[in-house]
């Protein structure tokens, strides 16, 4: 399993790390969890509304039920939505990470990420909220989710604690983060920045982009991969996969971390066949040329 720097912290952390947004709806959990620890993902990514709440319920049983120590995996849990509405309040973040302990049985998070853009913030909250949680010892590290530059500088006027990681939908079909960096200087729709060059800025910053939908193309519309739609892109990943003994779904893996950004790719399958073909893939690295081609096989085109 590859490795990675998590932020500019001294963590070590696989590079695939297992969403549990779907373990509700796993048959065995137990098995899905030692599955993904055996193939090296030691990073585990929760929220608190994932299935309700249900699924960190089911993870923090099915730990205790497995041979996996807590000491030797990470755990990442997300806050901030609520129905109807975002909120980044220190009542609601401290409220949350107690929530999520209790379900998780745990008596800290690794991670905290702030899960989507909260309007309304007053970052002096979520500092006073992020202290706390540091020195009681519930959370070590801290993150955003789905937040382009401006909105973390504006967090970081206040937060003292590092920013490590944001979580971004990146894939090989969800690529306009990469594609208005290439279309510099046109006006063509590839050339809008949606984002803020959010890209260059986590280099800069040296934050951990954490990819996830990285097999979806749209907004939840669908998998790409297998799919009919995207013919010329399946025949590009499945030829290519031959090569390194691999599969389509390993390629798209494969093809998120040869970007040199320091990312991590966040699996969602539940499958544990899958979660072998994915970790395998984490040890891939693809030539600039097989990059761009399937980049250009997944319609986009360079200038």
């Amino acid at each position: 399993m590859k490795k990675i720097q998590f932020g500019t912290s001294d963590l070590q952390a696989a590079s695939v790390i297992l969403g549990c947004m779907r373990l509700n709806g796993a048959e065995n959990p137990v098995e899905v969890i030692e599955t993904a620890y055996e193939q090296g993902i030691d990073f585990f990514d929760h929220a608190d509304i994932y299935g309700g709440g249900e699924c960190e319920t089911i993870f923090g049983k099915a730990l205790k039920e497995s041979s996996i120590k807590r000491e030797d995996i990470i755990i990442q849990t997300k806050c901030g939505i609520r129905k109807g509405q975002f909120d980044f309040s220190k009542e609601h973040i401290i409220s949350s990470v107690e929530g999520s302990l209790k379900r998780l049985g745990v008596d800290y998070v690794d991670a905290l990420l702030l899960h989507r853009p909260d309007t309304l913030v007053e970052p002096e909250e979520v500092a006073a909220a992020f202290d706390q949680l540091e020195s009681q010892g519930k959370v070590k590290y801290f993150g955003v989710s789905n937040q382009k530059p401006m909105q973390i500088e504006l967090l970081k006027k206040t937060v003292k604690q590092p920013l490590l990681a944001n979580q971004l939908q990146f894939g090989i079909k969800h690529t306009e983060m990469i594609d208005q960096g290439i279309h510099v200087n046109m006006t063509d729709d590839p050339s809008i920045d949606r984002d803020g060059s959010i890209l260059d800025y986590s280099r800069l910053n040296e934050m951990t982009i954490q990819a996830w939908s990285p097999y979806q193309y749209g907004f939840f519309e669908g998998v790409f991969i297998g799919n009919e739609k995207f013919a010329e892109l399946n025949q590009t990943l499945d030829r290519i996969a031959e090569k390194y003994n691999s599969t389509a779904t390993g390629l798209a893996t494969a093809w998120i971390l040869r970007h040199p950004a320091n990312m991590q790719v966040i699996a969602g399958t539940m499958n544990t066949q899958r979660i072998k073909e994915i970790a395998k893939a984490s040890e891939i690295v693809l030539t600039r040329e097989e990059w761009y081609e399937i980049y250009r096989a997944a319609g986009n085109i360079l200038p």
